[in-house]
This record gives C-alpha cells, structure tokens and sequence, in this order.
C-alpha cells in the first residue's frame, strides 16, 4: 500500500525519508502577481514571504486538479494498486473532492480516502502515522482506526499579528475580520472536529499575550505535567515559534518533533507572523513510534 496526500498536510520529514515511507504528495497552488506557483516544487516558503512583502497584490491559492491525482494514481498503480488517499479537511478545500473524482477515472487502482478534517502539521501527523503502519505491516482496517483515534485526539491552534490575508481569502468572516483588525484583536483560531472548519478559540489584544494564551489553552485542555506529543509551525516567523515552544516546554512533558514552516499553500492565508502549535497525549502514538 502507498500513501497520496496534498500539500496541505505538512509532513516535516526530507526528500529521502519520505521516499522511504511511500508518501506522494501533489501539490496545491498559489498565485501572486499574475504568476503561478506548484506549493513546494516550484517556491518554498524562504522565498514565497520576501515576494509577498514587496507585492501590491494579495495570494490566491487552488486546489489541485483532478487530472493532478490522475497522473500519481495511475502512476503508483502500476507498482501496488492499494493506496492510502489523506487529505486535508473538506471543510477548508475542495482537494478532497478533487481526489475523490479522480479516483473513479483510476478503476485499477483501489483507493481509500480519508478526510483528516483537520489541516498542516495534524494532517500531517496522520499521514506519517498511516506510513509507519503500514511499514509495521498493519491492516486497513486497523490503520483506519488509528487515523480516527489520532484526529479525535490531536489539536491545532495558531495565531497572528495581522488579519488581512485570512480575511482577503475568506477564511474568517469578512465583518469579524474587519472588526478585529480594527480593535487590533490576536484571535486564537483551531479546528472543529465535526465539519472542520475554522473555529475562534479565544483572542488577545497583543501577540505576546496571544502567545501566552495559546499555552493557557494547552493547559486547559490538559494538566500541567501531562506526557504531550507536540510539534510548533509557523510561516514566516521562527523567533515567536521558539517563544512558544520555550513556554509550552516548561509545563508539560513533551515529546517534541521538528519546528518548520508550514506549506506555502497554507502560509498564504494567514500570512508571515502566523504561529501554532499542534498536540496530543503522547499515548496515543504508542504503537507506531
């Protein structure tokens, strides 16, 4: 069984270790000036944020195509016509859809898909914990199972400085959007597990407090001390992704996995000062660590 995901779900690993785990991932697009962008094959996020300061204009980012999952899914059946579809959640792109369409033009291959309902690092945490199973030799069924205990128990949480970018590309509604930006507002926004869309989890009016707030929100959802997997991303912003991680790391135990930059794809709408954190028990992973 192979596995197919989108840039969307952001798997921190390289080039080789993903080769080795049989992950492909097609790319979404992003499209500044009139020019446009295949996210992590054509720009990386060093370069996208330097381009977008010195623009007059605003990124639009697009799904891949179904012929996009055509072309990998025919290719990769050739090989094992067993694959394992992850996507980032439907409620924010219609990458899914896309997939899901081209997988009835690909009657060859046997394709499950999976909505992760979710997006970026806690997408990207089923992808690899799907990869892993099925190096252990893991079952489908069995693998479905874990992707589900792994949503259920995994959350993601970021904030910003600005809010012109979500509210340019309609990931927040535009009179709260123009409201916060007018009182200044940092929202803390997440996930919702049910239709996963975007769900405000709280709101600062620095992003030094938002920073320390998100760390609240961890505390509250679970006890001081507590064994947590945790990774932090960011777009274009390391030196607060650190901050965050410094703070989160003097009150629970965590089993850390690389700090990075998200997908350009991604990073294009909450624009360069965006910072999140994703996390869950560290248990639930367990098996496949």
């Amino acid at each position: 069984m192979q596995i197919v995901t989108d840039s969307g779900t952001d798997v921190f690993m390289s080039s080789e270790q993903m080769k080795e785990l049989r992950i492909n991932v097609v790319p979404l697009n992003i499209t500044l000036d009139g020019k446009t962008y295949r996210d992590g094959v054509d720009i990386k996020p060093q370069e996208f944020y330097p381009l977008l300061a010195g623009s007059k204009g605003l990124p639009k980012t697009s799904q891949p195509s179904p012929g996009d999952f055509v072309n990998i899914y025919r290719n990769l059946a050739k090989e094992d016509p067993e694959i394992l579809s992850i996507h980032m959640s439907s409620g924010l792109s219609g990458t899914l859809n896309a997939a899901q369409v081209a997988a009835r033009m690909v009657p060859e291959a046997n394709i499950t898909h999976v909505d992760t309902k979710t997006l970026s690092v806690a997408s990207g945490w089923q992808v690899e914990a799907a990869a892993r199973a099925i190096k252990k030799g893991w079952p489908k069924e069995k693998i479905l199972d874990l992707l589900k205990r792994i949503g259920d128990a995994t959350e993601i949480v970021y904030t910003l400085k600005e809010l012109k970018y979500l509210i340019h590309g309609g990931r927040i509604s535009h009179i709260k959007g123009l409201i916060a930006s007018v009182l200044n507002i940092k929202p803390f926004i997440g996930v919702e597990k049910e239709r996963g869309t975007y769900i405000q989890l709280g709101q600062a009016i620095t992003f030094e407090r938002a920073i320390a707030g998100i760390v609240d929100l961890i505390a509250k959802q679970h006890q001081p001390g507590s064994a947590l997997r945790v990774q932090v991303m960011h777009t274009y912003n390391p030196e607060s992704a650190n901050v965050l991680r410094d703070m989160i790391d003097k009150i629970f135990k965590c089993t850390w996995l690389p700090t990075g930059s998200i997908s350009v794809a991604l990073g294009a709408h909450p624009g360069p000062s965006m910072i999140g954190v994703v996390y869950a028990p560290a248990s639930v992973f367990e098996e496949i660590s």
